[in-house]
């Protein structure tokens, strides 16, 4: 099962302010900052990684929080809500956070027999924490204020906005390995099982639906998982097998990603698991330096001066 697609490996997205999205992601959501480093091809900009306590695939949710880009809005040819999988009994402890915190969100809802809340971060992202059927056995990252009992596992689920689903849903089942769940409405929902979790995509039929601007509060790519580079490489045989255009590798310090858009306007990326967050920082103190690509290393005075402080 490890020569396939091994679910969600990390999902990037847009900010119009660092601090902001710092600030939100750590202290309400309680996530770790894993990585602290630039954007590859505008080293100007942070490039954010929050996770769990080692960055595992599956957990990774990255920004790019572009200073004062301006509001995006979501569309049909994006990913427009990432899940994170939560415990059970504890979305009365998320709403009593949200609420103190004045983060938008919905009152508790059913999808797929599975009990949900949607909220938004402060550029307008849609997020949603999940209980799933399963338990999520995951070891969490707890914070002061979010303990171990409350708080999210990981990605339980990222949904994708298409005005037709077929030719995406060929991508999932017949390159990645994924299967159809269920559906229920417009809402068709794709599982793998080479993991028990991070393991769903749902794709969202809206036939007549309008395409979004990648702005703040947008999604920017999906990645998926392998294990390492051979298995990459294969699959991007097969991703070319069906005629569809396909990046070289690409180095990515803490992974190697090839990315193509799948035939519904999405970026999908393909990242491997190595080499890991632990390359260039021991565990106890990742995302605490800012870390440069080699390419970037001779401009770390220049940027630690423009680069906004977080803290």
């Amino acid at each position: 099962m490890e020569n396939n697609i091994l679910g969600l490996h990390h999902i990037t997205a847009i900010a119009g302010n660092a601090q902001q999205n710092f600030s939100f992601y750590t202290d309400v959501l309680g996530l770790r900052l894993v990585k602290k480093t630039v954007n590859f091809d505008d080293p100007g900009t942070y490039h954010l990684y929050y996770g769990d306590e080692t960055g595992a695939a599956g957990t990774i949710l990255t920004f790019f929080p572009w200073e004062g880009i301006g509001q995006g809005t979501e569309g049909v040819g994006m990913a427009t809500e990432i899940g994170y999988s939560v415990p059970e009994g504890s979305l009365d402890f998320w709403t009593n956070r949200f609420t103190e915190n004045k983060v938008s969100f919905t009152l508790a809802s059913e999808r797929f027999g599975e009990t949900f809340i949607s909220f938004k971060d402060p550029d307008g992202l849609s997020l949603s924490l999940i209980i799933p059927k399963n338990a999520d056995g995951r070891k969490p990252w707890e914070t002061e204020s979010v303990k171990k009992e409350n708080a999210t596992r990981g990605f339980h689920s990222t949904t994708l906005s298409l005005q037709k689903i077929d030719d995406t849903a060929k991508v999932l089942t017949d390159i990645f390995g994924y299967r159809l769940l269920g559906q229920e409405g417009n809402r068709y929902r794709f599982i793998t099982d080479t993991v028990e979790h991070s393991a769903i995509v749902d794709l969202l039929e809206l036939p007549d639906g309008k395409r979004g601007r990648n702005a703040a509060g947008t999604n920017h790519h999906v990645a998926f998982r392998v294990k390492n580079e051979e298995i990459q490489m294969e699959m991007r045989e097969k991703i070319l097998s069906k005629n569809l255009q396909i990046t070289p590798q690409i180095d990515r310090d803490y992974f190697f990603s090839l990315y193509f858009r799948e035939p519904g306007g999405v970026l999908f990326e393909i990242a491997t698991d190595n080499p890991g967050f632990t390359v260039d920082e021991p565990l106890n103190e990742l995302g605490t330096h800012l870390m440069l690509p080699h390419q970037h290393a001779h401009l770390r005075e220049d940027l630690e001066k423009i680069l906004p402080k977080l803290g």
